[in-house]
């Protein structure tokens, strides 16, 4: 299948590796720190409120946060952030370091590019510009034109591409632009020809991609009915529905392809077959890592003429990703019987229905390493698998049998393969910690890779070292860790150290260039990337392994990353900094709580903190397949146990804290941060500062402009550099 478009709906809540870490201490604050003691917090308005879980009665005195259209509520944000930027606005680090961090963003990005119609794209950033370009070019060798420029959408930069998905002609291109950092989606059509829109739009799409029929007449999209009117950021997400929009009709007009009033958590990602005789349709529910599958047949002719979608399975017993359609011969990537992953065929017939699943052969079996990624191009099967974390790339033929493994530069993560079946190339990216992203060109029949691109940095490579080493976690579980230094570092007890994981929703966390750890690297820091359960490294066990009930395993595995460091000698408590956003953002919020004295600063970013409500907003309810229900008892206990809103201990001694969220974030509402922060600022905990950094015409994280990016994360190494009183030049 064509990897460029999401076949499932993109509900994960994660920010990836580009976020690092963040360190600092609860030890005495050294001369070139500012002191913390004198800070007075906004009063915080409390209100009784109380609700009974299974028995027992949990306090929500910060209710009224959860209203982001209160007058209340913008004002409390207002002198939040008037103490936070007086905070920060007097840190002798602030400057400097916004100084370094901006230097080493400031170099030429490439996307991986993909072909359409006679034509390359690719994205490029000339360094600071507030959103990547996309271009466009009929040979790799042409000079390319601009097919879209998002900086012209806004002037502050806030709008951004969040899709694209070009005609089989390479005459027309749909794409999707949000505005402000919001996950709803507006999608228009451009003519490549004449570089002019449209009149075409479509809204309230979020989660989903366009896949254009081949007579190039419509595409197949997925939306949401319109909210409330002052609901859009915070209303419930259900019942998704599958359209076909017909070009120059309104969306009014569109054609219902799939809905099922009955399953209100069903989503789904549609994706035309590279033969263009049908459309696959996967149907997730919520985040789980399951799905089903259906076919909708087209007409023959490369359009849709109202056929209705045929299931595969419905069963939702295991995940299965198409990959390819061959002949009436359905490629499957599949942990059915397999945890690790294995390929599958299923043979439709020639009336797209599927054979008895107990016809359903293994074509590639499963391995030792898990397989998080298969693509058909060229008539073969590219493999991405993961080997402790670091990517390897199996190439197979037809039959399934093993015909090379394409080389890569070191340990690290490698991505894209993209194409269709017969396509001649590919492309994919390769980046390691301390190895600026590089893009090459793959002969999909001679197996010959060359440099596409390759990343000129500030950043000299060659001065840093990155290393993978085991962990043991309470439990005896082994985990593998990243660690990434300047070469020499002594092992003394004393470098300041950023500890960054995630530890969720089958997202596996593998070594990449961020300018963040880059950063932090150059002002003398060790970048540490753990490796825990919860995410996608190890197949579908290890994921498992760290949900619902067994969440703990996560936040054991993360405190284990931090007593290694110590006691390898890498650092100390108190110059042990953790961060990680969204569900990495719960993580550093619940080991926090947990286990203050391990850490000396901590920067929770959009974090999940209110374990008891978070499925009542937005697609909060999607991550109960991660973390269960308060509404189930034995899931509320497990929640309330470790919520980092609810577990916040009054008079016990807790690390600086620096909070970041944005107003518009509808995945992971502001009133998570709210609440937690207003928390954390009533209970003695110390007088190291517990702060919150509010983001104005910003979101989740993606399509955040450059200049919003440079500041927030500078801000976050500054904080922490201050903290450990450090010298930034």
């Amino acid at each position: 299948m064509n990897s460029r478009l999401s076949l499932t709906a993109a509900l994960v809540v994660g920010l990836g590796t580009g976020l690092t870490a963040t360190a600092q201490s609860s030890a005495p604050i050294a001369p070139t720190s500012i002191a913390a003691q004198g800070l007075t917090y906004p009063v915080t308005r409390k209100v009784d409120q109380t609700d009974n879980y299974h028995g027992t009665v949990v306090a929500d005195p910060y209710r009224w946060l959860e209203d982001d259209n209160s007058a209340d509520t913008k004002a409390w944000v207002k002198a939040q952030n008037a103490v936070t930027d007086s905070y920060l606005g007097a840190m002798p680090q602030r400057l400097p370091t916004r100084k370094l961090y901006t230097d080493l963003y400031n170099f030429e990005k490439f996307g991986v590019p993909y072909k359409e119609g006679g034509r390359y794209f690719w994205s490029r950033n000339d360094g600071l510009q507030q959103q990547s370009v996309l271009y466009t070019a009929r040979s790799l060798k042409d000079t390319p034109t601009i097919a879209l420029d998002p900086n012209t959408l806004s002037k502050d930069g806030t709008v951004a591409l969040t899709g694209t998905a070009v005609s089989r002609d390479g005459k027309l291109m749909a794409y999707g632009i949000a505005g402000a950092g919001s996950d709803w989606q507006t999608w228009k059509v451009r003519d490549l020809t004449t570089g002019k829109d449209l009149p075409d739009t479509i809204e309230w799409v979020k989660f989903s991609v366009a896949s254009w029929t081949p007579d190039g007449k419509g595409f197949f999209y997925a939306r949401y009915d319109a909210p409330k009117a002052g609901e859009a950021l915070t209303a419930a997400n259900y019942f998704q529905k599958v359209y076909y929009h017909r070009l120059g009709t309104p969306q009014s007009t569109d054609t219902l392809v799939l809905e099922n009033p009955a399953e209100k958590q069903w989503g789904f990602g549609t994706d035309v077959t590279d033969d263009g005789r049908v459309a696959l349709i996967t149907i997730s529910r919520g985040t789980e890592r399951t799905n089903g599958l259906m076919v909708l047949p087209l007409d023959g002719k490369g359009g849709y003429a109202g056929a209705k979608p045929i299931p595969v399975t419905l069963s939702f017993d295991a995940e299965y990703s198409p990959v390819v359609l061959d002949g009436h011969r359905l490629v499957v990537k599949t942990d059915k019987d397999a945890p690790r992953g294995r390929l599958i065929t299923i043979d439709l017939g020639k009336d797209w229905r599927a054979k008895d699943p107990k016809t359903w052969a293994t074509l590639v079996p499963e391995s030792k390493d898990a397989l998080v990624n298969a693509n058909g191009v060229g008539g073969e099967l590219l493999l991405s698998y993961l080997q402790d974390a670091s990517t390897l790339v199996r190439v197979h033929a037809p039959s399934g049998k093993h015909v090379r493994d394409i080389a890569l530069p070191g340990v690290g993560t490698a991505a894209g393969f993209g194409g269709r079946w017969h396509d001649p190339e590919t492309f994919f990216s390769y980046t390691s910690l301390t190895t600026p992203g590089e893009i090459y060109r793959l002969d999909a029949r001679s197996g010959k890779t060359e440099l596409f691109k390759r990343a000129q940095t500030a950043f000299d490579a060659d001065q840093y070292e990155s290393k993978r080493v085991f962990v043991t976690s309470k439990d005896g579980t082994k985990f593998p860790i990243f660690i990434a230094h300047r070469k020499g570092l002594k092992l003394d007890g004393t470098n300041p150290t950023l500890l960054y994981g995630y530890g969720g929703f089958n997202v596996p966390m593998t070594p990449g260039y961020g300018v963040t750890a880059a950063t932090w690297m150059k002002m003398g820091g060790v970048y540490v990337l753990a490796v825990l359960r919860g995410g996608g490294e190890y197949g579908s066990a290890w994921h498992e392994a760290g949900t619902k009930l067994k969440k703990q395993n996560v936040f054991d595995d993360f405190i284990a990353a931090g007593e290694y460091l110590v006691a390898s000698k890498y650092t100390q408590p108190a110059k042990l900094a953790i961060n990680g956003g969204s569900n990495g953002g719960l993580l550093i919020g619940a080991v926090v709580n947990q286990r203050p004295e391990l850490f000396g600063a901590a920067v929770p970013q959009v974090g999940v903190m209110d374990m008891l409500r978070f499925h009542k907003f937005t697609i909060g309810w999607a991550w109960t397949s991660d973390y269960g229900s308060s509404e189930n008892a034995d899931e509320f206990k497990a929640l309330y146990a470790y919520s980092p809103l609810h577990t916040i201990k009054n008079g016990q001694r807790y690390p600086a804290i620096l909070v970041t969220t944005g107003d518009h974030d509808d995945r992971v509402v502001p009133a998570h941060s709210f609440k937690y922060t207003a928390t954390l600022q009533a209970a003695d905990t110390g007088p190291a500062p517990k702060l919150i950094r509010i983001e104005t015409q910003a979101g989740h994280g993606a399509g955040k402009p450059t200049s919003k990016i440079i500041e927030e994360r500078a801000d976050m190494l500054a904080f922490i550099a201050n903290t450990f009183g450090l010298d930034v030049k």
